[in-house]
């Protein structure tokens, strides 16, 4: 019986495990310092999923040319392909981003959950490259200010109302209906002993 229950909570541990690899945080590396032609690229991401049409899938490229400073009218693009021909493909060009003149962003719109292939084109007076990298879109996990106040306010209620009953409590009686102290007239006088 006890291995049973042993193997049940182990089942219910690696389920959970899985759902909390979903991301939900700050933007994470899938590339970095990737040689690809004349330059080094490393790609971030937050590739987070949306229902409303909104650019959560955002890409941040840092791309160097060695010893070279790239020259500014690199371009850089971003496309994005569902897994198995899923979805539409979606490119955008990513925009220089931040005082460092290395880092370009870009965001697009991940329609579901699930795989996408990434490519990144670049292409200057340096020369051209491209880098292949997948990524797993999901949602954000974190939940809007007002979900958040209404997954709360079952718990405010339950308190205040848990608050009023201990004001409101009516004093501790003891068995047999008495209040917890004695009446007075049950009290000895002042210097006699109780009988």
């Amino acid at each position: 019986m006890k291995s049973a229950a042993g193997l049940v909570a182990m089942a219910c541990a690696l389920t959970l495990a899985t759902d909390a690899a979903a991301h939900s945080g700050p933007p994470f590396p899938i590339v970095t310092d990737r040689a690809a032609g004349p330059y080094t690229v490393s790609i971030w991401t937050d590739p987070d999923t949306t229902n409303d049409g909104t650019r959560g899938g955002q890409f941040w490229i840092v791309l160097t040319a060695g010893a070279t400073a790239v020259a500014p009218i690199t371009r850089i693009t971003v496309t994005a392909t569902g897994d198995a021909g899923r979805g539409a493909t979606q490119s955008v060009d990513a925009t220089a981003s931040g005082r460092d003149g290395k880092t370009s962003f870009g965001a697009l719109v991940l329609d579901r959950e699930g795989p996408y292939r990434i490519d990144v084109e670049v292409s200057g007076p340096q020369g051209h490259a491209t880098i292949h990298t997948t990524v797993d879109a999901t949602y954000d996990l974190r939940p809007s200010p007002f979900a958040a106040v209404l997954y709360l306010l079952p718990f405010v209620l339950i308190g205040a109302l848990w608050i009023r009953r201990l004001v409101k409590r009516p004093p501790t009686r003891a068995s047999g209906g008495r209040t917890s102290q004695p009446p007075k007239g049950d009290l000895p006088a002042p210097g006699r002993s109780a009988p």
